[in-house]
C-alpha cells in the first residue's frame, strides 16, 4: 500500500528535493508526488528530474493527498496555512519548517491536530540525515507511521514524547553539522600551520572525521571507550587532549548547544506570537 501513497510538497527548496529524491525511489510512484512553490524554474527542474506533478499555487490537488508536507521558510507558514486550510480533510501534515511549533499551526488551524512537527539536517541532501519527530494527539498510527518512512527515504529518525524537546534535536543535530564543520576548519588550519599544504590538510581533516563518526557508529562501545583507545598517557594524543581540557573546550561545546537550544526556543515564542 505504501507505494500508493499520495505526497504533497508546499515548498520546492533543497530539503523538499532530498525528500522527493528518496521518496521516488523508496516509498510511492513520482505520480503520486505533487509539489506547490512559486519558483517556475524549480518546479521545471523537478518534473524534469523525478516526474513529479506540480503548481505554483496551493489549490484542490492537495485535497486528494495523504500526506502534505510543509517545507516553506518560518516566516512563509503562516500564510501558507491560510490558503492550505480548505483544502484540509484529515490529511497528515508533516511540517519540516524550523522553529514552527506544531501547537501553533493547529492553532492556526482552529484546531486541527493531524500534524508531526519534525527537526531535519543538512546531511539529509546525501540521505545521511537524522530527523526529530514528535506527533500531535490526533495523528493516527497508520499516520505516524506514514511520517517515519518519509523521514526515513532520508536518513534516520528520533521519536520525542515532548515538543518542547524539538529544541534540543535542533541544538544537537538540526545546528551540529555546523559544528562539524567548524572542527574540519580548525584541523584545516592546524594542518596548514604545521606544513601540510591546503589539499593535503583537507583530505585529512574530513577523512579523520568521517572515519572516526563511522567507527563510532559501527562500534558496540561507548565513545568514551573509543576515546581512551587512541589516548596512550604521555603521547602525543594525551598532549592534545590535555590542551583541550585546559582551554575549557568541552565546556564551551556544551554551552553553545545550550545557547543554540534557548535560541530555538525564543524563535518558537515569536513565531507563535502570530495570530
Amino acid at each position: 500500500m505504501q507505494n500508493e501513497l499520495k505526497i504533497g510538497f508546499i515548498g520546492g527548496g533543497n530539503m523538499a528535493t532530498a525528500l522527493i529524491g528518496g521518496l521516488a525511489v523508496k516509498l510511492t510512484s513520482p505520480n503520486n508526488i505533487h509539489v506547490v512553490d512559486v519558483n517556475q524554474d524549480s518546479l521545471t527542474r523537478m518534473e524534469a528530474q523525478f516526474g513529479v506533478n506540480t503548481s505554483l499555487k496551493i489549490d484542490g490537488s492537495l485535497a486528494h493527498c495523504d500526506v502534505i508536507i510543509l517545507a516553506v521558510k518560518p516566516q512563509q507558514l503562516r500564510d501558507v496555512v491560510s490558503q492550505l486550510q480548505a483544502h484540509l480533510s484529515g490529511q497528515l501534515l508533516l511540517s519540516i519548517a524550523a522553529g514552527i511549533r506544531a501547537e501553533d499551526i493547529s492553532r492556526w488551524l482552529n484546531g486541527y491536530d493531524a500534524i508531526v512537527r519534525s527537526m531535519p539536517n543538512t546531511p539529509a541532501l546525501i540521505s545521511k540525515g537524522v530527523t526529530g519527530m514528535v506527533a500531535m494527539a490526533g495523528v493516527s498510527v497508520e499516520q505516524r507511521q506514514a511520517a517515519d518512512n518519509i523521514m526515513r527515504a532520508v536518513g534516520a529518525t528520533v521519536w520525542l514524547d515532548d515538543e518542547a524537546l524539538i529544541d534540543s534535536v535542533t541544538a544537537v543535530s538540526g545546528s551540529g553539522p555546523a559544528y562539524v564543520f567548524y572542527f574540519i576548519e580548525a584541523l584545516q588550519q592546524a594542518a596548514a600551520e604545521l606544513g601540510l599544504n591546503p589539499e593535503q590538510g583537507t583530505q585529512l581533516a574530513i577523512a579523520t572525521f568521517t572515519g572516526a563518526a563511522e567507527l563510532a557508529a559501527q562500534s558496540a562501545d561507548e565513545v568514551a571507550v573509543l576515546r581512551e583507545r587512541v589516548t596512550s598517557k604521555g603521547g602525543t594524543t594525551y598532549a592534545a587532549l590535555n590542551s583541550l581540557e585546559a582551554s575549557g573546550v568541552k565546556g564551551a561545546i556544551v554551552q553553545a548547544i545550550k545557547a543554540a537550544a534557548a535560541r530555538g526556543k525564543e524563535l518558537g515564542d515569536e513565531f507563535g506570537q502570530q495570530s
